[in-house]
């Protein structure tokens, strides 16, 4: 694989749909903790605005650090998860054009990190993460994975949400281990 990806804006549109479409999936478990705290949503609103037609602008990156900052300061491991997949959804517009597989987490991190949420309102049950992943996966746009593609495989790593990731990458990939 080369070590420039080429990607164009709509690619970049692509990913950042699917991310706010997961990451908007888990909002409300962030916003039942923290109800005045509205930095999660407003990076998957942005995030859709771009996926639509927008500008790729600063506060795209803007909303996302604000997102990040939001999960740090939550002492509720769903609802931090729940803020990581808005700040990805944010990000996923600056999928980096390099071949590294660490830039799979711009394309998969807010489903992997809202599959990781459920999960954890769930008890920590695995097959709640599983039935996301599914869903997750049934939602990807044939562009979605076409982009994918271009990349190395997801990396080792990251816990639980690196194995949800991994799991995801590999059912989009058509079961590439």
């Amino acid at each position: 694989m080369a070590d420039e990806i080429i990607l164009d804006m709509d690619d970049l549109r692509a990913v950042a749909a699917y991310a706010a479409e997961n990451a908007a999936d888990v909002l409300e478990i962030f916003e039942r903790s923290h109800p005045a705290d509205c930095r999660p949503r407003d990076a998957v609103e942005i995030a859709r605005m771009f996926a639509r037609g927008g500008k790729r602008v600063r506060a795209l990156r803007d909303a996302a650090w604000a997102a990040l900052r939001a999960a740090q300061e939550s002492e509720n491991e769903a609802a931090s998860q729940a803020a990581r997949a808005a700040m990805c959804a944010s990000s996923a517009a600056y999928l980096h054009p390099l071949a590294r597989s660490t830039q799979v987490k711009h394309i998969l991190g807010a489903p992997a990190h809202a599959a990781r949420a459920v999960e954890l309102v769930a008890g920590e049950a695995p097959g709640v993460g599983a039935d996301y992943v599914e869903r997750a996966c049934r939602r990807a746009t044939r562009r979605l994975v076409e982009v994918l593609r271009r990349y190395p495989l997801a990396p080792p790593g990251g816990g639980r949400v690196g194995e949800l990731l991994r799991s995801i990458d590999r059912t989009l990939r058509g079961g590439v281990s």
